[in-house]
């Protein structure tokens, strides 16, 4: 998914939010593409729009849908301009012109001229930067313009088109195979694609993560992302379900957090906007609890806590470690959520230790828990190594505890080492 450009408003953000949950509303293709292409032209105020996706056989672009304002279809040689296509998928990027048929930059042909067209509105659909498909709008030489805001606004629902498209592709895959089993482990694909592919790369910071599923799909997630060259967003989350109602929530809950992060808002107002947005939609009835974290320049952070398991935090010059605050609610629980953000100074050789309840209850044969206790010990003896050989020792040490117990949880864990 491409990611949103900050001249977002908040009200495009909304606007985002329930396009989104609509376009995420359905996992079968057919209706995914009609939730789509409505979401998008009621978005843009256009009197076309076209849906078109990768053949995965040739490598090019095949119609999905193109309709009227008013419901038609469109026939395909009729229903979009191949020069405005042809250059967003070459170049990836959106394309706006208000005046089609003089734009020296795209070289007006055949169709923009046959049809009179005015106005025109394209972008790509990306998922983890793989061009899954395009969303064109346009209108004629009668009606009225797209805005700069229009555009900004299709290429962040073009982004999360392409997703929710390749979830209903690959959805319909198992159904097809006929096999619930079959089903579960294609989801879990879709789930596993919306991690993160790589850690931040910020000076001074060494971030690594593990994320270990106790069924087909899980209800936890992490995501990581760079704010600037120097400031870096890492997010701890689980939701309160499992199965594939929880990785859709939970795909929505990580794209509303990204969407403000992205967007500038700090972290007690990106989980808290958050927090509306999700209560908005009362039919999905669920909440997920989430610590989010942004690291700056010099061992700055800020920390806000909703309901999470509390990071634990190791202090080098004391050669202790502390857990982090409780903090508010769930996001989606409750209005009015008292999210408290907490600023912290890091120092040379802290860590913190960001997880999920899946590490601190997983048990042992007698029945016990790891604990906060056995986590803190195994921090405090792996703290002076690398972030990735204290995930490893974290990790090594709730697997021979375990002693071959099977987790019943989702099990997730991100180690940030601040380096100085």
């Amino acid at each position: 998914m491409s990611e949103l450009p900050d001249t977002l408003s908040p009200e495009h953000l909304k606007t985002l939010y329930h396009i989104t949950r609509t376009m995420n509303s359905s996992l079968e293709f057919d209706a995914a593409l009609n939730n789509v292409i409505n979401a998008v032209m009621q978005a843009t105020r256009a009197e076309r729009g076209v849906l078109m996706g990768v053949d995965e056989a040739t490598g090019g672009l095949r119609l999905l849908v193109a309709r009227g304002v008013t419901g038609e279809k469109l026939a395909e040689e009729d229903a979009y301009s191949t020069t405005i296509v042809n250059e967003v998928v070459a170049s990836r990027q959106p394309l706006l012109t208000n005046n089609a048929m003089f734009d020296t930059r795209i070289n007006p042909g055949q169709s923009i001229i046959m049809r009179g067209l005015r106005a025109i509105l394209c972008a790509p659909m990306l998922v983890q930067d793989r061009l899954v498909g395009v969303v064109y709008v346009d209108t004629s030489m009668r009606t009225g313009s797209f805005t700069e805001n229009d555009r900004d606004l299709l290429n962040a629902v073009a982004g999360q088109a392409g997703i929710a498209l390749e979830n209903a592709r690959l959805y319909s895959v198992a159904v097809e195979k006929g096999r619930l089993e079959q089903e579960l482990k294609l989801a879990r694909e879709i789930q596993q694609g919306l991690l993160p592919r790589r850690m931040p790369e910020a000076q001074g910071y060494q971030v690594c993560a593990s994320w270990r599923s106790a069924r087909e799909m899980a209800g936890d997630f992490y995501d990581t992302f760079m704010l600037d060259e120097k400031t870096f967003g890492v997010v701890v989350a689980d939701v309160s379900d499992k199965g594939a109602p929880s990785a859709m929530f939970m795909a929505v809950a990580r794209s509303m957090i990204r969407s403000y992060a992205f967007a500038g808002f700090p972290p007690r107002e990106t989980l808290s906007h958050t927090n509306d947005l999700i209560l908005d939609d009362a039919e999905s009835g669920m909440f997920v609890t989430v610590f989010y974290s942004v690291f700056g320049d010099g061992g700055r952070s800020v920390h806000i806590n909703a309901g999470h398991n509390p990071p634990a935090l190791y202090r080098a010059a004391a050669r202790q470690v502390q857990f982090m605050p409780l903090g508010g609610r769930a996001i989606g629980w409750f209005p009015d959520n008292p999210l408290r953000d907490v600023e912290l100074q890091l120092e040379p050789g802290d860590v913190m230790a960001l997880y999920t309840d899946g590490l601190t209850d997983a048990e042992n044969p007698a029945g016990e828990n790891f604990g906060e206790s056995r986590l803190a010990e195994a921090l405090i003896e792996a703290a002076g190594r690398s972030a990735d050989d204290i995930l490893s020792h974290i990790l090594n040490c709730v697997e021979t505890f375990g002693e071959g117990v099977m987790p019943f949880d989702d099990l997730t864990l991100v180690v940030v080492k601040y380096t100085g």
